[in-house]
């Protein structure tokens, strides 16, 4: 028994130690190997002395806290139905989330950084409630970037098919279905518990039992989560259009939110790492915006160095910090746990 004890506390380090050397590895090779970190810091540079830069960089720094303090908060909450933990311990969950996920592809290890925090809840429910929670910010997100499509059609390629007449109309109607049937699965998410009777009916019993979890919310508790995850997005949107806006790409309130809207949107389609995200956003962001930018007769690259050290500073600050500030956490974790 005592020395299964010294294995799993062995297994325990090793494995916090890979997560820790890994995560680490990836951050450095992706800010200091795969940027054009000397141009944006002169951008950066040029732009201190400017009225507001400071105050509006300390502000999205005060909204990244706010952010994922609004994730913590709606994680306890959703994990409150297996386990009740305090909102530090939450806290300190999300964050220990987004160093594992950093490295994996669509961020999938925040689902598992964050469940082994947990002492008595299994795993697996964990993990189901977790992905949950990534649903509904992902509900949220989709939400967003349809009236964000549904807006830009219409004021910014109306010269094209799409832009006009019953082509446009049918895409209006198409969205609005799929955003309200969505919405309707969501908010019946328990049907999954009555679904594993009939796919699983005489298989995978264990498993069986775990997606029963989904029957444990509400209607009024979706609501709440979908609100939470409304306002975590209107923080970071707001966060870009801020460092948009200190870094001198000065447009509108309302255009800035629909590019934003769509950026977030597109980004939410690709699959790829978090990490690699980084590169792929900038190119999102510069594709977006260079396309609006014309459409209103806007031509040359003035907006190009700004926009991607807003898109850079945005991942450095919401992902990046959060990243390396959960890996103080990482020894925290409990892979195997000591049955007695």
């Amino acid at each position: 028994m005592k020395n299964r004890s010294k294995v799993r506390k062995f297994a325990n380090l090793a494995i916090q130690l890979i997560l820790l050397g890994i995560t680490y590895g990836f951050i450095f090779r992706q800010v200091f190997l795969k940027n054009d970190l000397p141009g944006m810091f002169q951008n950066l540079k040029g732009k201190l002395v400017e009225p507001f830069f400071i105050e509006g960089f300390a502000l999205v720094v005060l909204l990244m806290a706010v952010n994922w303090g609004i994730e913590s908060w709606k994680w306890r909450m959703l994990i409150g139905k297996i386990e009740k933990i305090g909102f530090f311990q939450s806290f300190q969950a999300v964050l220990t989330g987004v160093s594992i996920s950093s490295f994996t592809p669509n961020r999938i290890g925040e689902f598992f950084g964050r469940v082994f925090i947990l002492k008595k809840a299994s795993h697996i429910e964990g993990i189901l409630v977790t992905i949950l929670g990534s649903m509904s910010q992902l509900m949220i997100t989709i939400l967003g970037g349809s009236v964000a499509i549904l807006v830009f059609i219409p004021n910014y390629l109306s010269a094209t098919p799409l832009g006009h007449g019953y082509l446009y109309y049918t895409f209006l109607a198409v969205a609005v279905i799929f955003n309200l049937l969505l919405l309707s699965l969501f908010y019946n998410i328990s049907f999954v518990t009555a679904l594993k009777e009939i796919l699983f009916k005489r298989r995978f019993g264990k498993f069986r039992k775990f997606l029963g979890v989904f029957s444990f919310y509400r209607h009024k508790e979706i609501t709440t989560i979908l609100l939470l995850s409304l306002f975590r997005y209107v923080v970071f949107s707001f966060q870009f259009y801020l460092l948009l806006r200190i870094l001198g790409v000065v447009l509108p309130f309302f255009h800035a939110q629909l590019l934003i809207s769509l950026i977030f949107f597109i980004m939410a389609m690709i699959p790829t790492i978090a990490l690699a995200e980084l590169g792929i956003r900038g190119s999102v962001s510069l594709y977006i915006f260079g396309l609006y930018y014309s459409q209103i007769g806007v031509m040359g690259h003035a907006f190009v160095l700004p926009v991607l050290a807003s898109s850079t500073l945005l991942w450095l600050i919401n992902l990046g910090l959060p990243a390396l500030a959960g890996t103080f956490f990482l020894f925290r974790l409990q892979f195997f746990r000591n049955h007695r």
